[in-house]
């Protein structure tokens, strides 16, 4: 086994407990490996600190499985996936919820959703994709599901040096999946949707927005396949908009109301927010409440300039077509947009709109997809609710 030692004076963070060892961390690698193989990880001094996947085609050279010297075989993976279901289960999480999500269960690179009796699964760095076969067979063994799908057509596997591919990988279902989520129903294209199909980290705040829409008028910006507005309609809401570029999601949207009986509620509009947002300013258009939950304006540190001023734009234009008093929910999926950041920048909007922000809540993301403390990357959903006077 290859071992890898951290150069002095850059290995503290990853000694401190962050997962990911960078290539600039590194003084020297002792032994031969091919990508995707386990090594040791030793600080300087030739102190073990972890073993994990290498890849040297990724800025991110190893990321750490362990911090134990044991030997990485199917009991590691089994109980691995077995400890991560049983903190779903401990949380109330059984039916509809993120069931691996990564580093954050120790499983670098394996994304698992559970959409009911179906797994969308994820293997997104080099290693993981290795045990990829045995994943299936223990989380065959583990969750009992009904089918596994590959959803392995995201463009960082590229980087990795790895092909894009989809499909079953175990069993048979629909391709369309009807979960329910806070008592909505709800339509999950397992094949097509963005990521693995439907945006599950955002369960917990679609509730939270309940004691605010009553008999009220809501525009929901990138509404994808419709979570927020039919949350909304279903919570009382008089008239939802819904709004989003991709008319694949406007269509299932559409669906997706009809499916709860809510349609005469709902309105979809297929546009870009950005010129929508200002084309209602134009009209003098008002609302009683504003969602923004926008796709990932900063996917990498070098977009986080354009990112802010992204962020800033949409929310200056949603806080200036909300009634004195409504309410603005704010959404960053972006984990370089730290939260103060963003406060930050939500802030400036509000100074630019001469409008004061009452602070109602600040949330994250459902506890199905956990937070490490010592891996910062994986708090990464922000969601602020206002109200603007």
């Amino acid at each position: 086994m290859a071992k890898v030692f951290l150069a002095k004076g850059k290995g503290l963070r990853v000694e401190n407990g962050h997962p990911w060892v960078f290539k600039y961390e590194v003084q020297k690698i002792d032994g031969e490996f091919e990508d995707g193989d386990i090594v040791d990880v030793l600080n300087f001094k030739g102190k073990f600190v972890g073993k994990g996947f290498i890849n040297s085609k990724s800025q991110i050279l190893v990321r750490l499985l362990t911090r134990k010297n044991e030997e990485i075989n199917i009991d590691f993976f089994r109980k691995r996936v077995q400890d991560a279901w049983n903190y779903r289960k401990s949380i109330g999480y059984t039916q509809n919820c993120r069931l691996i999500f990564a580093e954050a269960d120790f499983l670098p690179g394996l994304i698992v959703d559970k959409f009911g009796d179906v797994l969308v699964m994820q293997t997104l760095s080099k290693g993981v994709d290795k045990f990829k076969d045995k994943l299936v067979e223990i989380l065959v063994e583990v969750v009992n599901p009904k089918a596994i799908y590959e959803r392995n057509d995201a463009r960082v596997r590229e980087i990795e040096g790895l092909d894009l591919r989809k499909g079953f990988l175990y069993g048979s279902s629909s391709i369309e999946v009807e979960i329910e989520e806070n008592g909505i129903k709800m339509i999950v294209d397992i094949e097509n949707g963005q990521k693995t199909g439907y945006f599950l980290d955002q369960k917990e705040n679609r509730v939270a927005i309940r004691n605010f829409v009553k008999d009220k008028v809501v525009l929901d910006c990138f509404c994808h396949t419709g979570g927020f507005t039919i949350n909304a309609a279903k919570f009382g809401a008089s008239k939802v908009i819904g709004v989003d570029i991709s008319d694949t999601a406007i269509e299932q949207a559409v669906k997706n109301a009809k499916l709860n009986r809510v349609e005469s509620k709902c309105e979809f509009v297929v546009a870009n927010v950005f010129d929508y947002l200002n084309e209602l300013d134009d009209k003098k258009e008002k609302y009683d409440m504003i969602i923004l939950d926008p796709p990932a304006f900063a996917k990498s540190i070098q977009s986080l300039e354009n990112a802010k001023r992204g962020y800033k734009e949409i929310n200056l234009r949603a806080m200036k077509i909300l009634k004195k008093g409504g309410i603005l929910v704010t959404c960053s999926c972006s984990h370089y947009m730290k939260p103060d950041l963003f406060f930050e920048v939500i802030k400036d909007a509000a100074k630019d709109a001469k409008k004061t922000l009452r602070l109602i809540e600040y949330r994250t993301q459902a506890k199905d997809h956990p937070y490490l403390i010592n891996y910062e990357e994986s708090l990464y959903l922000k969601c602020f609710i206002f109200q603007v006077l």
